[in-house]
């Protein structure tokens, strides 16, 4: 493995694969509320519904194929997630009501997270071990230019074309994925007739790691300060006469981004994920306490720019941390640990931030987000972070 190149086909195979599948997630996810609303009368709440049952389909497959993609193999969960993802995308040209429209969504997140199950697992055997947190890093950034270019692209095909003709692309690009699945090879974990029996056994470690405990709370906790943002800010953008920036801010977050991951990768790589993280929590609560305060539309920009570096960084090097810390036939499992608790923490963050709206300005509640990630300073240097130091430390005398 060590010897094996970075950059090769079925690295770029995979990441392609899942950035096509996040550009559809973000794609959709911006207009389906505004599809809810035009086209079958739906309320506020219940078009917010259509977008959220998505994540209880997408939560419910990462647990149950996070727990048994060694026993069905990674290439073949992958070939099942991106057959439901294609037949529930077809099925967005037939929506007659609202129920049906919660049933195509439910259905459409579990084969995203069927998908982004194999594809978070597969790549963990497509990086060479010593390049692992670089590779992760490319890897992520998949995912961060999808989460840009995915809503931009959904806003602006919904001002020049149809819904139908947008399902059409959609159902094109996930085509695509078919065809680089078949040239994608996968390196599959060879289990032991015991590990299968207890794989298949029904126990809470089978569908949670608990050696990624802590990086997973971790997760739920920068979600949760980051879900803040995703729902609250361009209602915050509005209040403070700030809209035009705050159209920028996600741009300037995927640039950020894009510049940093590969830097951050290396650096997780030759000294350590201490390095990495600590920085991690001490930029998002930058970023929330210069949002909470920003009057002008530089320092919201510059305010995207932390926030950039801490969550951004943050969730593609804790994904490198579970791969880092648990046997290879675990490594499934962790991802969906981590990954679970990750969109929890996205999931319930507006809903308990939100409650605090009556009682908080949106200041107040950017800086309850930027508490929390300082919290996640104090709670990964006493859990993780001290342990993974000394670590380091060992290795570094061993190697002199």
């Amino acid at each position: 493995m060590d010897t094996k190149s970075l950059w090769n086909k079925d690295f770029l195979l995979d990441t392609g694969i899942n950035f096509i599948v996040f550009l559809i997630y973000y794609l959709l996810m911006v207009i389906i509320a505004v599809v809810a609303k035009d086209q079958l009368n739906a309320s506020l709440s219940e078009a917010g519904l259509a977008s959220g049952i998505f994540i209880v389909g997408t939560l419910l497959a990462r647990l149950q194929f996070g727990k048994e993609i060694e026993v069905y193999g990674r290439k073949r969960t992958l070939y099942i997630g991106i057959f439901i993802y294609f037949v529930t995308i077809l099925m967005y040209f037939y929506i007659p009501n609202l129920l049906m429209m919660y049933i195509i969504r439910f259905l459409n997140g579990m084969g995203y997270g069927i998908i982004s199950t194999a594809t978070n697992t597969i790549v963990a055997g497509c990086i060479p071990e010593k390049r692992r947190g670089e590779g992760i890093n490319y890897y992520g950034l998949s995912t961060s230019l999808a989460a840009a270019i995915g809503p931009c692209l959904g806003m602006f095909l919904m001002t020049v074309s149809s819904f139908k003709m947008i399902v059409v692309l959609c159902a094109a690009l996930t085509g695509i994925c078919v065809v680089g699945c078949f040239f994608l090879k996968a390196h599959e974990v060879e289990l032991t007739p015991e590990e299968r029996a207890r794989i298949k056994k029904i126990s809470l470690e089978n569908y949670i790691e608990p050696r990624v405990a802590v990086i997973s709370i971790l997760g739920f906790l920068m979600g949760f300060s980051y879900s803040s943002v995703l729902s609250f800010l361009a209602e915050y953008t509005r209040e403070i006469h700030l809209v035009t920036a705050g159209t920028f801010f996600f741009v300037v977050y995927a640039v950020v981004i894009t510049i940093t991951r590969p830097m951050a990768g290396v650096i997780f790589d030759r000294k350590g994920e201490n390095y990495v993280l600590y920085p991690c929590y001490f930029c998002l609560a930058l970023g929330m306490f210069m949002l909470s305060i920003t009057h002008t539309a530089w320092f919201l920009l510059l305010a995207g720019v932390f926030i950039g570096l801490g969550y951004g960084t943050f969730m593609s090097n804790g994904q490198a941390v579970c791969i880092k810390i648990v046997p290879p036939h675990r490594v499934s499992v962790a991802l969906s640990t981590y990954f679970v608790a990750l969109d929890l923490g996205i999931g319930v963050g507006p809903y308990i931030l939100g409650s605090m709206r009556d009682s908080l300005s949106f200041p107040g509640l950017y800086i309850v987000s930027g508490m929390v990630a300082l919290f996640c300073f104090a709670f990964y240097y006493l859990f993780y972070g001290r342990k993974a130091g000394k670590r380091v430390l060992v290795e570094e005398t061993n190697l002199q």
